[in-house]
C-alpha cells in the first residue's frame, strides 16, 4: 500500500519508474497486475499509466499532468497552454504536447494527446511540480508560427485578446532561435494589433522589421484566392483587409 501511495502522489508514472520502486521488472509487473485488477492504476498508453484515486475513482493527474509524463521532456505546447492559462476560446478535446523526442498521438479519457514538434528549446516552465509547459512569450510565438495547423487564426486573436501583458525581452530572445524570417513578419503584423494592449514598445517592431528581409509572403495561403486581400508594405506581407474583423467573421476551426 506504501508504493500506491507513492504512485498516487505522482498521479501519472511510466513502468520505469515502477521498476525503480519496486527494485525489479518481476515484482514490477506483479504489483500492476494486482493494482490493475483492483481499478486504482490504468493505463495511459504502453509503458505510462495514472493513479486512480480511490475516494473519487477518477485519474489523479490532470490531462496537462499526464502530457508533462509522456515522456522525461515533454511538455503542453501551444492552443493548449493558452486553455492552461485560461486564455483559449475553444474547447478542444485535443492537447497539443511538444517534446526532443516524438511519440505516437494517443487517446486517454475522451482526450487526445497530440505530438507537435519542438520548436525551440527555451521558454519551458513548470507552474507546479507536475506540469511543465511553455511560457506565454513562447506560446504566443509557437502559436502565430503554427496556426495554420493549430487552432487556426481566428481562435489566435481571440488567445491574443485575453493577453494583458507580454515580456518584449523574452520574445526577442526567442524569435532567433526559431531561424524563420517568415515568423518575424507574422509576429510584427499580427501584434501591431494589440501593442497597446499588451504593451509591446515601438523598439519592439523595429527590431522584428530589421529581421523581416525583402521577401514577400501570405499570411497564410488562403489569402492567394482572396480578392479582398491587402498588401503590407511595413511586413512584406499579403494580408486580410481587416485582421480583426476575422475574430467576428469566424473561420476556419481546427482546434
Amino acid at each position: 500500500m506504501e508504493l500506491f501511495l507513492k504512485l498516487l502522489r505522482a498521479g501519472c508514472f511510466s513502468y520505469n519508474d515502477v521498476v525503480k520502486l519496486t527494485g525489479n521488472k518481476k515484482t514490477a509487473d506483479s504489483f500492476l497486475l494486482r493494482y490493475k485488477s483492483k481499478g486504482l492504476i490504468v493505463s495511459v498508453k504502453k509503458n505510462l499509466y495514472a493513479a486512480i484515486n480511490p475516494e473519487t475513482m477518477a485519474a489523479a493527474a490532470t490531462s496537462f499532468e499526464i502530457a508533462s509524463c509522456i515522456n522525461e521532456h515533454s511538455y503542453v505546447s501551444h492552443h493548449s497552454a493558452f486553455t492552461y492559462y485560461g486564455m483559449a476560446n475553444q474547447v478542444s478535446t485535443k492537447l497539443y504536447v511538444s517534446s526532443p523526442a516524438r511519440f505516437n498521438n494517443f487517446e486517454f479519457n475522451g482526450t487526445a494527446y497530440v505530438y507537435v514538434h519542438q520548436n525551440i528549446n527555451s521558454g519551458i516552465v513548470s507552474p507546479t511540480p507536475r506540469v511543465r509547459i511553455t511560457d506565454l512569450e513562447r506560446t504566443i510565438l509557437d502559436s502565430i508560427k503554427d496556426f495554420t495547423k493549430i487552432g487556426g487564426l481566428e481562435e489566435l486573436l481571440r488567445c491574443l485578446l485575453m493577453v494583458t501583458f507580454v515580456d518584449e525581452v523574452k520574445l526577442l530572445d526567442y524569435l532567433p532561435e526559431y531561424k524563420n524570417q517568415f515568423l518575424y513578419q507574422k509576429t510584427g503584423y499580427i501584434l501591431s494589433h494589440y501593442r497597446e494592449e499588451i504593451k509591446l514598445s515601438s523598439e519592439f517592431f523595429e527590431k522584428c522589421r530589421k529581421n523581416i528581409g525583402q521577401s514577400k509572403r501570405y499570411l497564410y495561403p488562403e489569402l492567394k484566392e482572396d480578392k479582398s486581400g491587402s498588401y503590407s508594405s511595413e511586413w512584406g506581407l499579403c494580408v486580410p483587409s481587416d485582421l480583426l474583423r476575422v475574430i467576428d467573421e469566424g473561420g476556419d476551426e481546427n482546434v
